[in-house]
């Protein structure tokens, strides 16, 4: 009987040194890739382009593979205790950076039955990462991107969105990250604000800005970026356009519409006043998710429901009647949207929609509970959070200091220590 080689891998990007690591590997036995599932690699790195089962059917193809299985966590234990292999072979480059506790996990487990760690050296000048960020600077398709929502809400205890009004913002969203902890943090995507866009164009916010001009700045952001964007779309037009509506944004590659159950002109949800605003009965209002998701070619493009009930100071019960008849109707996503500055009524909601028959992933925007972390709304079941005009925000009060400083000092020397440096701008935008 052969012995049992383990090998675990990402494999989203298979290169010359996985193949180099799998074919040493079977030198010593069957190998058994434990295949990382899209949630074990979204804890530590770079969400995969792949999805697992595209990356499985790859490394099944491979002459060295005897058998592949998922690893559902960065940590190797659970497929380890299982398997009892007597090798554990991997690349010599994890000794230090986020893989070194896993190591030291995997030489603790492999103890147990007197298995063996075999590190092979690492193949020089060639990474996952450096052909990932070449693919990255070529662009990316409309499918891959609007796909990319649903397997984040599938792989992620939380999917982080951020407000993005120009190509601009849209790249430092694609390109911030940070470690901390032993992870990467970075937002998931963009959100299309329609507040934002009409700010930044000088208009107000009451769809003075029309969707076609919208669009069209949005395809800027399209083309400089690569990750999923969600489009608020106010409450979606007439019932005879929302179709055209839906149509051309599932055609430049957008993940997401939201549209909110309000009728007539658009007042902002975050006024105190909300006297004259009316909401949508929920029988028109389940047409119009009807005809949007009637119209769509692809399941991967989200419809997604924004209940505006406690914005109107409406009850508890009135926002889970809403919730399940748009769920119903055909509505991918809730957003629940609140103006309170605690998320009380938002958890209140949660706490009885996730015991619904009709649940759907829930989205929180906490433009006014801002003091409401990530770890409280995934414990309240919410998996997309919204941080849905703080770009635009931030440059208003940048921008507006530094035009002050110019004109009270009469040249800009005293600035320059407060903005970002030409040279920076030049190399985010290369």
């Amino acid at each position: 009987m052969k012995k049992i080689v383990y090998v675990a891998l990402s494999a989203d990007i298979l290169h010359e040194g996985h193949i180099n690591v799998l074919k040493k590997a079977s030198k010593f036995g069957d190998v058994v890739v434990g295949l990382l599932t899209d949630e074990a690699i979204a804890t530590y790195k770079k969400f995969p382009h792949l999805n697992y089962k595209q990356r499985e059917i790859v490394l099944k193809n491979i002459k060295f593979v005897k058998r592949v299985i998922p690893q559902r966590t960065h940590d190797y234990s659970e497929n380890l205790n299982i398997l009892k292999p007597h090798f554990v072979v991997h690349g010599d480059d994890w000794k230090k950076g986020v893989q070194s506790l896993v190591r030291k996990r995997v030489l603790s487990t492999l103890k147990k039955w007197k298995g063996k760690l075999i590190e092979i050296k690492y193949t020089k000048n060639i990474s996952s990462t450096l052909i990932r960020d070449k693919i990255k600077s070529l662009g990316t398709t409309p499918e891959v991107r609007k796909s990319k929502l649903k397997r984040l809400i599938a792989a992620k205890k939380i999917v982080r969105f951020l407000e993005s009004h120009n190509s601009l913002t849209g790249l430092i969203i694609e390109k911030l990250n940070i470690v901390s902890k032993n992870q990467i943090l970075e937002f998931d995507g963009m959100w299309s604000s329609s507040l934002t866009d009409s700010i930044s164009r000088g208009k107000p916010d009451n769809q003075s800005v029309d969707y076609s001009t919208r669009i069209l700045g949005l395809n800027e952001t399209l083309d400089a970026t690569t990750k999923p964007i969600i489009f608020d779309a106010d409450n979606g037009g007439r019932n005879e356009h929302i179709r055209h509506l839906v149509k051309s944004l599932e055609r430049a590659g957008v993940s997401a519409m939201v549209i909110e159950d309000k009728v007539g002109l658009k007042q902002n949800s975050l006024f105190k006043n909300q006297k004259n605003i009316k909401q949508d009965s929920i029988k028109e209002f389940c047409k119009k998710i009807q005809i949007a998701k009637d119209s769509r070619i692809s399941n991967d493009f989200m419809i997604v429901a924004r209940i505006e009930s406690f914005i109107l100071g409406k009850s508890l019960k009135d926002a889970l009647n809403r919730a399940e008849a748009y769920s119903k109707a055909g509505a991918d996503a809730i957003l629940i949207h609140s103006k309170e500055k605690t998320p009380k009524q938002i958890f209140s909601f949660s706490k009885k929609f996730i015991k619904s028959k009709y649940y759907k992933p829930m989205i929180a925007v906490p433009s006014k509970y801002s003091k409401t972390n990530e770890i409280s709304l995934i414990k309240n079941n919410f998996k997309v959070v919204i941080y849905a005009n703080h770009l635009m925000r931030a440059s208003h009060f940048a921008m507006y200091k530094t035009a002050s400083q110019i004109l009270k000092n009469g040249r800009s020397f005293e600035s320059e220590k407060n903005i970002t440096n030409l040279e920076s701008i030049l190399r985010l935008i290369k």
